[in-house]
């Protein structure tokens, strides 16, 4: 029998990885001549870098980069030096968590760090990145990436436009030449979820501009600014994606990246099945297991269990799925592939009880016991 494990992380007790390993305990004490596959699962958002850090033997990078409000702030990256590859989180550099309410400010919020961190990832080796974009606390255009980068935007005068939202109705021109000579040689695949084009109503400044403190006297001129940002490119480049699925992602970050980087933008979780080597495990699986902190109706809708549920299904195995809390209408995972799922929780108990690591990881492996016993 063999059974592949890719566990969500149930957040606040057990990384992906000490699920995963808390599984495959109860299945081998229940069936010892089991192959057991672990695999490390995220779906591109938070906990995305640490669960395959983890799960795929990486360094931890700590980088010191400048914050969204331009001070510095302390962060870190994924090093996976067999395959020169980095993996990131925008946000860790330029997220709206950084940034306490009052002082958020769209229009000199900047994404300066993210390019800090891809550029110290370049000149360590990493040629291939994995980024996920979500939580951004910026409205720039991706405009102060591309500065880290050595990209530079000039306003009719001839003078630097500086960062932030206010900065992208100023650009006139682009000059490309002194960008930073790795960035050709490099791969990018960015984990984005969103489909929001640059501008328009359905965009970065209307949609997601809100809560990063954009109030609505500044939504147009604010949009403006990015339609102009965006004509300057196409003028510069030659190509034109402020139209394209996911351009408005992470307050523009999602054009920058396809503008100039050449990058491809991928769905979270199809991104990160792809980055573990799940499918391959999978072909000649009996059972795959899966399951996060929270299985409900939500999680039909495309998170992380379902899509590794999709990808067994693709080659016969029965899905189990296990989680901490089990929702009513969680029903509904069996409709997208989940055969069955099991609360881990045995017993009454408060929260704090239920999600400390060791009970959860004895948990765990009693309730994956007592299924393969069945089994």
């Amino acid at each position: 029998m063999k059974v592949v494990i890719a566990i969500d992380s149930l957040k606040g007790s057990l990384s992906s990885i000490e699920a995963g390993m808390a599984a495959k305990e109860g299945i081998l004490k229940a069936k010892p001549d089991a192959q057991v596959i672990v695999k490390p699962l995220a779906d591109g958002g938070e906990g995305t870098v640490d669960a395959l850090i983890e799960g795929l033997k990486g360094e931890w990078i700590d980088i010191t980069v400048t914050g969204p409000m331009g001070t510095p702030v302390s962060c870190y990256y994924g090093y996976l030096k067999e395959s020169s590859t980095a993996i990131m989180d925008m946000a860790s550099a330029a997220g709206i968590t950084l940034v306490p309410d009052t002082e958020k400010n769209p229009l000199s919020a900047t994404t300066y760090g993210v390019g800090e961190m891809i550029k110290d990832a370049m000149e360590r080796g990493c040629r291939n990145f994995i980024i996920g974009i979500g939580g951004s606390a910026t409205n720039d255009g991706g405009i102060g990436m591309l500065k880290a980068l050595g990209y530079e935007f000039y306003d009719k005068d001839g003078a630097d436009t500086g960062e932030g939202a206010q900065a992208l109705e100023k650009v006139e021109s682009v000059n490309t030449k002194n960008r930073h000579p790795l960035i050709p040689a490099c791969n990018f695949r960015i984990a984005c979820d969103v489909n929001n084009p640059l501008c328009g109503e359905n965009g970065a400044t209307y949609i997601y501009g809100p809560q990063k403190g954009v109030t609505g006297d500044l939504k147009e001129t604010l949009d403006n600014g990015m339609a102009n940002f965006a004509k300057a490119t196409a003028a510069a480049l030659g190509q034109d994606h402020s139209a394209a699925a996911g351009a408005g992602a992470a307050g523009g970050l999602g054009f920058a990246f396809l503008s100039y980087i050449g990058a491809e933008l991928t769905p979270g979780i199809k991104l990160i099945l792809d980055v573990v080597s799940l499918e391959d495990e999978l072909k000649d699986a009996d059972i795959a297991i899966t399951g996060e902190g929270r299985l409900d109706h939500q999680t039909a809708m495309g998170k992380a269990p379902v899509g590794v549920a999709r990808l067994a299904k693709k080659y016969g195995a029965k899905v189990i799925a296990f989680a901490g809390t089990i929702t009513e209408g969680a029903s509904v995972c069996n409709d997208a592939g989940i055969d069955a799922f099991f609360p881990i929780v045995r017993g009454v108990t408060t929260l704090v009880d239920a999600m400390k690591k060791e009970n959860a990881q004895k948990n765990m492996a009693a309730a994956a016991e007592q299924v393969f016993r069945l089994l």
